[in-house]
């Protein structure tokens, strides 16, 4: 994957309204040749950049394109670090490598993962700008069993401020990831580290497809949704204020109140509860019936038989 230098940064800034711009003014713009613009273009692509080619038109984005804005966000975010690091291998990697210097709240953002980490250590795809890739740096003083529960709480907070921006219809899977109409909308993903008796270091990432490129949905091998489907998405650096402040008031909430106090809010927008699903455990498969989540954060299944099973661990799924 190329590289994002500060030329074609400032080529990306150019082509970002999603209007034709022709080799020679772009090579006018940031003084080289179009033989120079032609190739630093193929670099972008190679970034999952949907770029359009037009003999006598020029370049144009397939889809207009609203970069993150570091200066807006620190501004709106303080006192919160904001780091904004357009081309990264894992935004959640780069933060736990950073604990000791980091405060509660602190965030790390992307435009692109190349080595985005899904659930069991599947790759998660991440074209440049299509989504919103963030990683939020917590700590829990009363240690890693304090812990459990932390993604549902992420998730609740997620789906309620998108509720709030206007994209309703979102839904819960146990325990980590965002559904629309059954299809993988976003994924989190919560780390931590710490030592017995001692604080609990979090980092908690999370990939939402806003606005999936062409050419980069034929490399993702499940259903997928994007955010783009349910409204125009005016203001992404907006969106990404009203996430980044709704984990901070849930995870505060959480931390008095634990996974107990969000117990309702999950179980209204559980995807699965009340639907027959499979429980897979390694090699296990339990079938039942999902009925939400008890006060510790556990899937509740309901056996055939009416016994009612609490799971902390496993893969949820809809019976076919």
């Amino acid at each position: 994957m190329a590289e994002l230098t500060p030329l074609r940064e400032a080529l990306l800034r150019h082509l970002a309204d999603g209007q034709f711009h022709s080799g020679e003014q772009l090579g006018d713009a940031l003084s080289i040749s179009r033989a120079a613009v032609s190739k630093h273009v193929q670099a972008l692509k190679s970034l999952g950049l949907d770029i359009y080619s037009v003999s006598g038109k020029g370049y144009r984005l397939a889809v207009p394109l609203q970069l993150l804005d570091a200066g807006r966000l620190s501004r709106e975010l303080a006192p919160a670090r904001v780091e904004v690091v357009p081309v990264i291998g894992s935004t959640n990697q780069y933060w736990l490598e950073q604990t000791e210097q980091l405060n509660k709240g602190d965030l790390c953002l992307a435009e692109c993962q190349t080595s985005g980490r899904g659930r069991r250590g599947r790759s998660w795809i991440s074209p440049f700008g299509g989504q919103l890739v963030m990683s939020m740096y917590w700590r829990l003083e009363q240690g890693m069993a304090a812990a459990m529960g932390l993604s549902l709480v992420v998730g609740i907070a997620v789906v309620e401020a998108l509720e709030r921006a206007g994209f309703g219809g979102v839904a819960l899977k146990w325990p980590n990831d965002l559904y629309l109409n059954g299809r993988k909308l976003a994924g989190i993903l919560v780390e931590m580290s710490g030592t017995a008796g001692g604080p609990c270091h979090l980092v908690i990432g999370m990939g939402l497809n806003m606005v999936l490129p062409q050419s980069e949905q034929d490399k993702i091998t499940q259903p997928w949704a994007e955010l783009a489907e349910l409204g125009d998405i005016t203001d992404r650096n907006g969106l990404v204020v009203a996430l980044a402040t709704a984990w901070q008031q849930a995870l505060v909430h959480f931390e008095q109140e634990g996974i107990a106090g969000f117990r309702e809010r999950w179980n209204r927008l559980d995807y699965f509860n009340g639907k027959p699903v499979r429980v897979l455990m390694g090699e296990l498969q339990v079938h039942g019936t999902a009925r939400g989540i008890d006060e510790q954060g556990a899937l509740l299944l309901e056996l055939e038989n009416g016994d009612i099973k609490r799971y902390l661990g496993g893969e949820i799924s809809l019976r076919g």
